[in-house]
């Protein structure tokens, strides 16, 4: 079960930094407070994934994934972000909350299977949510994923868009992962960048949970 209520937990999460200077080079958009409570509360609650956990988020921005689940009660928590202000963002999120178990490296989330030893692939649960992949960046939320599966020891837990859900469970099958869809959400997108015409779009989204299949 989770350590926090639903509503408290999301409170919380509202009080998290979102990125002081996104860049739409990496399709940056901070993950909404109330998609990140729904989505690793639900986590904790169906799957006990996240308290007592390893676990290691994909792409994680200033950290609001990281910090939801070390308020959640995972034993370690690590975040891997390319941008290094986005970086600087997640340490001072993670100053806020005085959190001592959480800490973020700077890399490139799609070398990491080539830059960790098989040691160093520990982790219980890995949590993204991946850009969803723009004309320029088509297939970047599979690649993430892809990732993902590689270091994960327990299950991976992933946000795609509903539209493409046929796609990613054809992907789990070619990939012999057991995929399952356990929370249908609405992404209310933000006007980020000078080109949004809208205020906000609204967008729905699948949180998945994969894992290797036993044989």
């Amino acid at each position: 079960m989770a350590c926090l209520k639903l509503k408290q937990f999301e409170q919380l999460l509202q009080t998290v930094e979102e990125f002081r200077e996104p860049k739409v080079r990496y399709e940056q958009y901070t993950t909404p407070s109330h998609i990140a409570a729904h989505a690793l509360y639900t986590i904790q609650t169906q799957h006990a994934d996240i308290e007592g956990r390893f676990v290691l988020d994909l792409g994680c921005g200033p950290g609001m994934l990281s910090v939801g689940a070390a308020l959640l009660g995972a034993e370690y928590v690590v975040g891997v972000e390319i941008d290094p202000d986005a970086v600087e963002d997640f340490r001072g999120n993670c100053e806020e909350f005085e959190l001592d178990n959480v800490e973020c490296v700077q890399a490139d989330v799609l070398r990491l299977p080539d830059t960790l030893s098989a040691a160093e692939r520990t982790f219980d649960t890995v949590v993204l949510n991946p850009p969803f992949g723009t004309k320029q960046n088509s297939g970047i939320d599979v690649a993430f994923l892809r990732v993902a599966l590689a270091l994960a020891r327990i299950a991976v837990y992933s946000m795609h868009k509903t539209a493409t859900r046929d796609h990613i469970r054809k992907k789990a099958l070619e990939w012999k992962v057991r995929a399952t869809v356990i929370a249908e959400l609405r992404y209310n997108l933000p006007r980020t960048y000078g080109f949004h015409k809208h205020t906000s779009v609204d967008v729905a989204v699948d949180l998945w949970r994969f894992e290797q299949q036993t044989s």
